[in-house]
């Protein structure tokens, strides 16, 4: 087969990890670079981000990613993706989103769930009448204020303007696919996180009874591809950006819930992994459409045929880590006349304010003093839906100091994970 270069951008919720790869008789990492961007967090439950943010750092990063090695762009022969999903980014003919990207984490169309289908005769707070269709066609039911489709409506009701320009709803990878290539596409499991597509042989697709029943026209919805389908060649003006060669391949890629349990070897029927991002999870290989709408589980298109994956996730997982060091770890108030960055001191070994983190509460004995903390910082979807939970500690006292404090939120995570496990 000869050598053949490609790349790989995996576009998280905290930044975009950029990776030149040699494929011959094994797979081999030649080069890769991070950068980060922001998470817009608003009083009122909304996260999104910046696109222009996202495609920023894919450029800047496939810069770097050729500076530290002797492969030449022309070489790479294609380009795919792994990426955070359930993202919702509204674009209008010309690609360019109308809106900034809502992020999975996003929670304010309240009143668009509650008139959607949190009302009349309810199960696990759907209503029955739209529940059993959802279950029956899409294997799932959107009964979380996270789920898409209410922050499609959030729109339509609250920025009216914005919403005659859409012209497609794509996903995070999606839409970078579409400023790459110009094609409007998404992915199965892309397609399956949006909760209006029908799972159903032969049927596979969106379900224009499941958009009606959600208020969706289905004419924003995209053409759907197979993740390994090659969705276009880079236009000349995306190849430009990029410092690569024009025409080349661009895959339709997958998401992390999907691709994830590949890179963790956990891909045989009832194998399960646990992942510890900006998020969480825990996700079990089954073979059949599970759904547990008590406890906000259910099966999810998987990257193999005719597997899903059954899953449970955390909304901050790595993310309750990132908010210690910030305001638990760091002298955010400057009270100290002096401060000294641990991992820039010219005696430390730590690579990082995380690894020094990690050494320190390593130190402290498993059960943090008795302290408790609970991590729903931005509220929890499983195995409860309450988006105005929040993260607590409990039971402080006085021989408990901040390294007792920090090693409970790990605790708290690693707990959370358990009762995924359990239930």
């Amino acid at each position: 087969m000869g050598k053949k270069y490609v790349i790989s951008y995996d576009i998280g919720t905290t930044g975009v990890k950029s990776c030149l790869f040699e494929i011959d008789k094994e797979i081999t990492l030649i080069s890769a670079a991070m950068e980060g961007y922001k998470l817009y967090i608003m009083p009122d439950g909304g996260a999104e981000q910046e696109p222009d943010e996202w495609w920023s750092a894919i450029c800047s990063t496939t810069k770097t990613i050729f500076e530290n090695c002797e492969i030449k762009p022309e070489q790479v022969e294609g380009i795919s993706f792994c990426s955070q999903m359930q993202g919702l980014v509204l674009v209008d003919k010309d690609g360019n989103h109308v809106h900034r990207a809502f992020s999975y984490m996003d929670q304010r169309a309240r009143k668009q769930i509650k008139e959607g289908i949190a009302n009349g005769i309810q199960i696990a707070g759907a209503n029955i009448f739209k529940l059993i269709p959802s279950l029956m066609i899409t294997g799932a039911v959107s009964a979380s204020v996270k789920d898409p489709v209410w922050k499609y409506n959030w729109v339509k009701e609250n920025e009216p303007e914005n919403f005659k320009r859409v012209y497609k709803w794509l996903d995070v990878k999606e839409y970078i696919i579409c400023r790459m290539t110009g094609k409007f596409v998404m992915t199965p499991d892309s397609a399956f996180g949006t909760l209006l597509y029908d799972i159903r042989k032969g049927k596979e697709g969106f379900s224009k009874t499941i958009c009606k029943l959600l208020g969706v026209n289905p004419d924003h919805m995209p053409e759907i591809i197979k993740c390994t389908d090659r969705a276009g060649g880079l236009t000349a003006k995306a190849a430009a950006e990029l410092g690569l060669k024009e025409g080349t391949a661009v895959f339709g890629g997958g998401g992390d819930a999907s691709l994830i349990g590949v890179g963790a070897g956990s891909v045989a029927l009832g194998e399960t992994h646990i992942y510890n991002g900006t998020s969480g999870w825990v996700s079990t290989v089954v073979d059949k459409s599970v759904v547990d709408a008590s406890a906000m589980i259910a099966a999810i298109v998987g990257a193999q045929k005719d597997r899903f994956n059954y899953f449970a996730e955390l909304e901050t997982a790595g993310k309750c880590l990132e908010w210690v060091k910030d305001h638990l770890a760091l002298d955010e108030i400057g009270i100290f006349l002096n401060k000294t960055d641990v991992a820039e001191s010219p005696e430390t070994v730590y690579t990082s304010l995380y690894d020094y983190l990690s050494k320190v509460v390593n130190e402290i004995p498993a059960g943090s003093q008795g302290v408790i903390f609970t991590p729903w910082l931005h509220g929890n979807r499983c195995p409860f839906e309450d988006p105005n939970s929040r993260g607590m500690f409990f039971n402080i006292s006085l021989d408990v100091g901040k390294t007792e404090l920090i090693r409970s939120v790990l605790e708290g995570v690693c707990m959370h994970m358990r009762w995924f496990l359990e239930t």
